[in-house]
Order: structure tokens, then sequence, then C-alpha cells
């Protein structure tokens, strides 16, 4: 009788079990986060005393290690903490930072005890500061996900070239960044990229459409964030942008608690809110090339002003060619929010405003108006993205199931609350001073909320202060788009020198610094 050698959960299903090379997960428990009984990095018995190495099709040789194989009895919650705190992270972290996963696939495995560790660790690493549970009372929200994070780092195998791999280092680089850990985050990213390029994941083949649709949402996800993680470590990116790959398909069909084999596959691929964050970005790419070129000293003028023009005309054609149902309104809002999609909706349209801001922040600096003819106008447009994306962000405080609470949120808060300073500083408009500074008061508010769940705050607190001594030492240059400015806007998750040099300064900042205080 011949011994089966398919996985535990592809005899359940009764399906061909494959992996790509011996001692890894099949593909078919890859795509779903389980455990595979075949990934014998995440199974004790597999790992022999001898010989303690397996040979893989052409990589180097893979180190069984058996104190790797699962992870500390100590580290692990109770399994309703478990369940609890990958919830929370779909709640605030998947889809709105990246998509690596089919959300009902995922709770069923966790429910079941078949989700890979590495993933579930690195989930609630992220998710574990948003817990109100008991459980947690007496650890600091900003230090809950450490353990979870450090567990999971000690379990990640990268001689495993699997789509669980590129996941974990996808969760792990989100991780490494709420510590401001750049390089760390970038490390782990770009390995997620390398791990998708070698997988050829784009174009995988696969009779599962579940699978191929979360290969779908990896590979772009990990599209969207070589652009942002490469411009702020100042690398080359990875990812191809293949315009034969077909766009996420639509959120509420593909996130029902359905059976791979039912899923309606014809169904438009690209009206998805994360279809539409997809198109956005490769906007934001152009514009972070444009800001590199003005700096440099490449482009200026009347050059400079027909690029900045045809980057606004991509982004109005964006938000033109959305259908009314997916516009900025309350009504909307409220919606997505009924679909359990309200926090990515807002995701979408913070990315919107905060492209906008950054591609005419520059005409903010009053010399532009001597080369570009449209400087003030564009100075206006800059204005209004940043109103915009502050108002987004109070309207989804105010309904349930929307406010939004990633890390990237602080960065761009910060970037729109200079722009307020800037109308506090050169505006005639009583109306208008008075308007910036409640925005201020908000914008401080909110983040010094976000600072209680994420270590990062600190920096991003540290970078609006470094602004604002520039704007004290020097009002006439404080908007200038010059190397220190591109930092400030680009490198979010490192802190910024003083652009004066001025080390005497011993002055405690506050809100009360620009003007205005927050309302107790």
């Amino acid at each position: 009788m011949r011994v089966s050698t398919a996985c535990q959960a592809c005899r359940d299903r009764r399906r061909k079990c494959d992996a790509s090379q011996f001692g890894v997960s099949c593909t078919y428990c890859s795509g779903r986060g389980i455990q595979c009984t075949r990934d014998s990095s995440s199974n004790s018995q597999a790992a022999e005393p001898a010989p303690n190495v397996s040979v893989s099709n052409n990589l180097l040789p893979r180190v069984m290690l058996p104190d790797a194989a699962a992870p500390s009895s100590d580290t692990l919650p109770p399994p309703s903490i478990c369940l609890e705190l990958v919830n929370l992270y779909f709640d605030f972290i998947h889809d709105q930072f990246h998509s690596l996963f089919h959300k009902p696939t995922v709770l069923e495995n966790v429910k079941q005890r078949r989700a890979s560790p590495v993933l579930v660790l690195a989930m609630m690493a992220l998710s574990a500061r948003f817990s109100s549970n008991p459980f947690f009372a007496d650890i600091n929200p900003r230090e809950r996900g450490d353990r979870y994070a450090e567990e999971s780092s000690r379990l990640l195998n990268l001689r495993d070239v699997s789509l669980t791999t590129a996941q974990a280092c996808v969760l792990l680089g989100a991780f490494s960044i709420t510590h401001g850990e750049a390089q760390a985050e970038a490390v782990y990213y770009s390995v997620a990229c390398r791990i998708a390029n070698l997988l050829n994941l784009a174009n995988k083949p696969t009779s599962d459409p579940v699978e191929r649709e979360v290969n779908i949402r990896v590979w772009w996800s990990l599209c969207m964030i070589d652009v942002w993680s490469s411009t702020g470590v100042g690398l080359a990116r990875q990812m191809q942008v293949l315009d034969t790959l077909p766009l996420p398909m639509d959120d509420v069909a593909f996130l029902a608690p359905r059976q791979a084999e039912v899923i309606p596959w014809a169904i438009d691929h690209g009206s998805s809110l994360l279809a539409h964050m997809i198109k956005l970005n490769r906007i934001l790419l152009e514009i972070n090339l444009l800001n590199e070129r003005t700096v440099s000293g490449a482009t200026s003028g009347v050059v400079l002003e027909n690029e900045v023009m045809g980057l606004s005309n991509a982004l109005d054609e964006w938000h033109n060619s959305l259908p009314p149902s997916m516009h900025d309104t309350l009504t909307n809002l409220q919606r997505y929010a009924s679909q359990g999609l309200g926090r990515v909706f807002v995701a979408v349209y913070l990315g919107y405003y905060h492209f906008g801001q950054l591609l005419f922040y520059q005409f903010l600096h009053g010399d532009c108006t001597g080369t570009v003819l449209s400087a003030r106008f564009y100075a206006d447009r800059c204005k209004s993205y940043a109103e915009s994306l502050c108002e987004i962000i109070y309207a989804a405080n105010s309904i349930p199931r929307c406010d939004v609470r990633y890390t990237m949120v602080g960065h761009i808060m910060v970037i729109a609350s200079t722009v307020q300073i800037h109308t506090l500083l050169f505006s005639d408009s009583a109306a208008q001073i008075m308007t910036a500074r409640r925005r201020l008061e908000r914008n401080f508010e909110i983040l010094s909320q976000l600072r209680t769940y994420w270590p990062t705050l600190d920096i991003c607190f540290t970078r609006l202060q470094a602004f604002h001594k520039a704007c004290r030492s020097s009002m006439d240059d404080s908007f200038r788009l010059d190397q220190w400015m591109l930092r400030f806007l680009s490198e979010f998750a490192e802190p910024v020198d003083d652009r004066i040099m001025d080390r005497s300064a011993t002055e405690v900042w506050s809100l009360e610094n620009i003007g205005c205080s927050p309302e107790t």
C-alpha cells in the first residue's frame, strides 16, 4: 500500500497536495496561512536527529532547527485572546496598510488552531495594542506586541521560499516601523518582494479562486509598499508593475464567508477599494520622482509647471472615474461602515488627499510665484487637499468602525498640520486663521491618541517640533522644497535634524508655541 504524502488539510478536502520543494508548505496551506503538516519548520516531528540537513531543489541546504519548531509555550495567549487579536488585526491594519489574506479563511483556521504560528504571532504583534481585554491590563499598549513579534521573528524561516514567509515578512516589516526601525522594515519588505518574484506569484497557476485572489492582492500590496518604502530609505524599487495582472476583485464578494469552490469569480476586477488604492499608488510614484527632480534642480519653471499640471490632472482623473457611490460623502462612509469597509474607504481617501498635498506642497513657498505662473493656485490646492484630509479623519472618528489607527496616519497628519501652520503664519484672513487653529488643536489631540498605541508617533511629534523650529528661525524659507524638506515629506520613520542648527533652545514644545492650545 502506497504511503500518502499529502498534508492533513489536503487529505481532508480530498485534493492533490503539492509543494514548491521538500519540507515546505503546500500551495493550498500557504495561500490560507494554514500550518501545513508537510512544513518541517512548523512540525517538530520532521526534525530527525540525523541527518540534520535536507536538500531542496536548486536552493541551499535547509537546516532543520528542532528548537524553532513551535512557539514557546508561554508566548501564545489563550485561544480566545488569539482570536480577539486576529480580529483586531483585520479591523485596524489589514486592507488599510496592506492586503495579504482571505479574512474568513484565516479566522476559521485560528478557531480550528490550524493557522501558521509565525503569521498569527505577527498579526498579534500589530494588534495587541488595541485590545481592551483585562488580559493586557498591566501592559503598556505600546509594548504589548513586542514579545509576539520577537517570537514570530524567531520562527521565521527564510529558507522556506513560500507565500507564508512573504506574508510574515510584510507583517514583521510593518511591526519594525512601529519602533522607527526603517532599515529593518526595508529588509523585511525586500525579502517579501524577492520571494514574490522567485515564486512568480503574479502568474502562479492555481485552480483555487481564493488562492489566486490572495496571490493578486499580495503582489499588488508589495508593489504599493515598494513605492513608499523604497522612497523612505532611498533605495531602488524591486517590484515590477504588471499591466496584464488583474486588479483585486470586489471587496464584499471576496470577504463573504463561503467556500472557495463557490466564489462568484465572474466579478469586475477593478471596482474594489483596493483596486482604486493601487491606481492611486502609481500616481504617488510619479509625485515622488518629481519632488526628487525638483530638489536636484533637474526641473523648474515651465517644465516643472507642466509636470505638476500633468500629475494634477491624473489625480483629478482618478477622482472623476469613481462612481458617485465612492465619493467622499458622509452617506457613502456610513454605507461602507455597514459593510465592514469603513476604515478601508477612509484609507483610500487619506491616500488621495495626502498625495495631493505632497504634489503641491512646494508651492507654499513664496519664491515659487516668480518661476511658476500657477504657484498661488497650486498653493491653494495644497491647502484644499490638507483640509479635506483633516475633515475625513474627523468624520471617521465620529462614525463607529471608521476610525483609522495605522501608523501612517500619524505621518500624513503631521504634513497636513504643517499646512495649517502655513495659514497661521501667512494668512490675512481672521476666519482662515481661526479654522487653521481649530484644525491644529484637533490634529494634536488625534496624534496624542495615536501616540498611546505606536512608539513611532514619538518621531512624528519630533518632526513637527523640528518643522516649527524651522518656521521660527526663518519664516521665508520654512516651506522651501530642499533636501531637508524632501526628507521631512518622505522619510516618515526617521527623525529629522533641525533645519537651522540651534542646540541652545531648551523650551518645552507644545501647541501653545504656535499660537494655540488644545481645548481642555
